[in-house]
This record gives structure tokens, sequence and C-alpha cells, in this order.
């Protein structure tokens, strides 16, 4: 497997391209896999294309027209790649986190495995896996990513997303409410207006499927999803069990139950056959996923419904957030509101043990592990999430003025010093001698130089006074409050006489503070530069 590290020029105009083993680790296939669907087709295609015979310069060869063709429609996701700007730089260090929380997690053994259905009582409480897709395609997994499961729950918000997209908000919620019911996930209770409380229980669930394509017959609404879902999983692993399918019929007198509750409110559209619904309700829940490809579809949430893998446009805009608000407020049974308290993040959870969790803008994570609390959501699951925003800053508060500090995995290592620099050199220029006071006591190296070797003493000297006055013959650092003396004399004042930055630092042009006064006839500062050598 190949990609393209680099161009080196060659004879005859030849470009090499060098093997993926070579490349840097964020770009490694199993860190970085946009190409199966994209970057892949490249290389790809070159085995269609005629070798050149010439040895010196290596066995797989392109001109530039073929290069174009070859990377054209990638060159930004090749740039980034290179360039490290991905949504998380240091990938590496960041999975090397995700393995000590998937470990952590693991050593949980309390829950139990759902046993009212048949076939989800057969699955072994050991397993335990976590992959996750990041917005620009990097890919991470840890333990037992490839085992399919059925997504049981998980599929509701996916499903209401789908019929967002296709009926639009507003008709949608002629059906179905918004708000979380207090009360358990399967119970039969609708809200004052006589409609399910929000598409996350099982009651707003069935209307939801029953809004999906009501014309087509049961076997190409079916397909019609499944594909949908395919295209959010960037076409990996999406399968249907039918054991599952057929146990979920056979115990499922509660959803029987409230299908015959919602007929009686008149909850379903007009003409709907609810047993169709019911039928097709069990069908969705039934379908199975992998940690793997169950990550890709919550990115393609997390990157505003365009597949991160494909590059395709699967979901409106719309549609994504009116989902992650739900799946925010409703999402995780009974425990939605503890959960949004100290998780902070969309996430959906299913009686199968898996939780399909968003960070919006960054990634999307699939845990699954079938032991499940007393609400019915996956043990190690929620101490996973739990965790991750322990040691992350992915809390939708966390970014809250004057709050205590968590790493954030999407700055790059010299963000806060860039960012420190920046702020301190604007200071400068604007005289703002409150924001230099205030750096100053928060330790902030007051003589950090920018690109061109530059102190925030040399902006403030060259911005100077608005117009030359004289100084008080006392002392320089005894200044007259008149309208002279605007900030950036008495910024130099508090650079040199409070902050002691020193005055003979040279910038990449050879000079001083005092030169850039003297340049620009700032007269006052070059009066009290002199005074303070």
């Amino acid at each position: 497997m190949h990609c393209l590290k680099g161009l080196r020029r060659a004879k005859q105009g030849l470009l090499q391209l060098v093997k993926m083993q070579r490349s840097p680790p964020e770009v490694e296939p199993r860190r970085f896999w946009p190409g199966r669907r994209r970057l892949f087709l490249c290389p790809a295609g070159l085995r269609h294309q005629p070798t050149p015979t010439e040895a010196s310069v290596g066995p797989v060869m392109m001109d530039k027209a073929l290069f174009r063709r070859c990377v054209g429609n990638n060159i930004m996701l090749l740039a980034n790649a290179f360039k490290g700007k991905f949504i998380i730089p240091n990938f590496a260090d960041f999975t090397q986190q995700m393995d000590k929380m998937y470990e952590s997690a693991y050593q949980e053994e309390a829950g139990q495995v759902a046993d009212f259905i048949p076939q989800l009582a057969k699955f072994s409480p050991e397993l335990w896996g976590v992959s996750l897709c990041t917005v620009d395609g990097q890919r991470h997994s840890a333990g037992d990513t490839k085992v399919p499961f059925c997504l049981q729950s998980c599929v509701k918000p996916l499903a209401y997303a789908v019929a967002l997209h296709h009926l639009g908000t507003e008709r949608t919620h002629q059906f179905v409410g918004k708000e979380p019911s207090g009360f358990r996930f399967n119970k039969l209770s609708l809200n004052d207006q006589d409609k399910p409380h929000n598409p996350m229980v099982n009651a707003g669930a069935i209307v939801i499927s029953s809004l999906i394509k009501p014309n087509l017959n049961k076997a190409e609404r079916f397909d019609f999803v499944m594909e949908f879902l395919k295209r959010m999983a960037g076409m990996e692993n999406v399968g249907f069990s039918n054991a599952t399918f057929q146990s979920e019929r056979e115990t499922g007198d509660r959803n029987y139950a409230i299908g015959y509750y919602l007929k009686e409110k008149k909850c379903f559209p007009e003409n709907t056959d609810m047993t169709a619904a019911l039928d097709f309700y069990f069908q969705l829940c039934s379908i199975e996923v992998t940690c793997e490809s169950g990550s890709v579809m919550a990115a393609t949430l997390a990157n505003g419904g365009i597949c991160p893998i494909t590059g395709e446009r699967v979901l409106s805009t719309e549609a994504v957030r009116n989902t992650l608000s739900l799946m925010h407020s409703c999402g995780m049974y009974d425990f939605s509101g503890e959960f949004a308290f100290h998780v902070g993040l969309p996430a959906k959870s299913g009686v199968s043990g898996a939780v399909l969790l968003v960070v919006p803008n960054v990634m999307g994570v699939m845990c699954w592990s079938p032991p499940l609390d007393r609400s019915g959501n996956s043990v190690r699951g929620i101490h996973f999430c739990q965790e991750l925003v322990s040691r992350f800053n992915f809390h939708n508060y966390d970014n809250l003025r004057h709050f205590t500090k968590k790493y954030d995995p999407r700055r790059t290592s010299h963000y806060d010093q860039n960012k420190s620099l920046v702020n301190l050199m604007f200071a400068a220029h604007s005289g703002d001698v409150s924001s230099l006071r205030r750096f100053a006591l928060s330790s902030v190296n007051m003589e950090q130089q920018d690109y061109d070797s530059r102190t925030a003493l040399h902006v403030a000297a060259a911005e100077g006074d608005a117009q030359s006055c004289s100084l008080s013959q006392k002392s320089p650092f005894s200044l007259p409050r008149t309208s002279c003396l605007p900030g950036h004399v008495e910024a130099v004042i508090f650079l040199t006489n409070t902050c002691k930055v020193n005055p003979n630092i040279r910038d990449r042009w050879g000079n001083t503070p005092l030169d850039d006064a003297l340049q620009f006839g700032h007269e006052v500062v070059v009066s009290v530069l002199k005074e303070y050598l």
C-alpha cells in the first residue's frame, strides 16, 4: 500500500511514489483511512499505467499529469496529512491515552448482559471494544472492534436523522415531541399533546419508523435505510441479524402494547399499518455494525452530515443539529440527565451494550460491551465516556472562562505559546497597559520574541507617542497625564521599569527598541529609554 509522501526530482521529469511505510505515523493506513474510499484509489489506479524501465528512478513512476490526476480530488487531504493539520495533530499521543482509558474501563466487572432478548443473552460479558474516527478520517481501535453486534436503540437517532433529512423538522415533529419523558424508555406514555415524548424512546422510534418512506413496500423501505446507514458508515460493515429480528418479534409484547396504544391515540400518520411499522422498527433494531463502522457513523454526525471516509454529504446540517440536540437531552435512557451533567456530549446507548458518542466537530466514538447497568447502559461504555471527558476538554462547557483547563488534543504543542505571544504583541501595539500588567502577573515571559525577533518593547517603542511633548524634569517615569501622552509611553515605562525587559535585544534588522523610537521620531519614548539605559 502506498501514499504520496513526497516528490523527488528525477530524470525526464519523473516523480517517484514513496511507500506508506516511510510516511509519518499520522498517515499510516491504520490511523488514516479516508483512502479506503478516496485516497487509496489513487495508487490502485496506477496498476493500469505503463511502468517505465529506467531502473535508476524506481519501480512506480508518474509524470506531472498523472500525479495531478491521481491526487487532484484529495489535495487538501494530503496537504493536511503531511503538514500535521488534522483535527488532532498529535494523534499518536492521543491514542495512547485512549488505550489507557480502554484498559481502565476493562477492569469494570459490574453489570448484567441483557436477557430479555434471547439473542443478546448469548454474548460474552468479556467482550469490550472501542473505535474512534475523527472528522478528518483518523482512526483508532482497541479490543473487540470487529465483532458484529446489533444497534438496538442506537439506531433511533439514525432513523430520526433519516426522517428529518427527507421530511424536514416541521413534518417530523407533527408526530413526535422533543422533551425528555422522565419515564422508562419502554413505558406506555405520551405527552400532553398525545404524542410520544421524543424519538429516543420506543414509542417515538416506532412512530418515526412509520414516517420513513411509507409509500414503499417493506423490502424497499428496509433497503432504503440500510443504504443510508452504509453511506453514513463509509460503506463499511453494516449487516442484519435475522435471528435477532425474529427474537424481537417473539418477545416484543411491550412494544406491541405500545403500538396499539399509539394506534388508539391516533399517533400514526393516516393509513399507517401499525403491525408493519412495528416489524420495520424491529428490523432497524436488528441492524448489525462493528465498533469500527459504528464509529464512522458517529463521525458523520460529528462532521455535520459529511462522511469523513468518503467525503459524501449524507445528512443535512439541520438534521444533524436536531439529532445531536435530542441525543444530548434524551439519549441515555433514565441516565440522560446524569450523562449530560457529567459528560456533556451527545450520545445514544442500546441494550446490546453499545454507546454511540459524538464529539461535535472532532470525532465519533463507538463503545461496545454487553454488561449493562440498571438503566440499560453499558457499564464499561459509561466508564470510558466519563474518563474521556475527565482527561480532555470535550465537555460542552469546558471552554468557559476561568474554568480549570484540561488538555485539548486539538491544539498543537505551540498553540498556547503562540496565542500568548500574539496577545502580548497586540497589547503592546495598542498601548494597553492593563493587559500588559495582567500578562506580567500571569507569569508570561515579557521578553518573548516574534518571528522578526521583536519584543513587546520593540512594538511599543515603534508605536511611540502620538505627538512630541516634553517630560517632567524630575524623572522620565513621572509623566503628566495629558492628551499628548498616550498609552504607548506608559507601556514602554511599564515594560522597562516594572517588567525589566532588556532594552538591548536586537530584532532581525539589528535594531533595538531605542533605534525604532529614534527612527519614527518618538521623542518621549526616546527619553524614557535613554533614562532607563
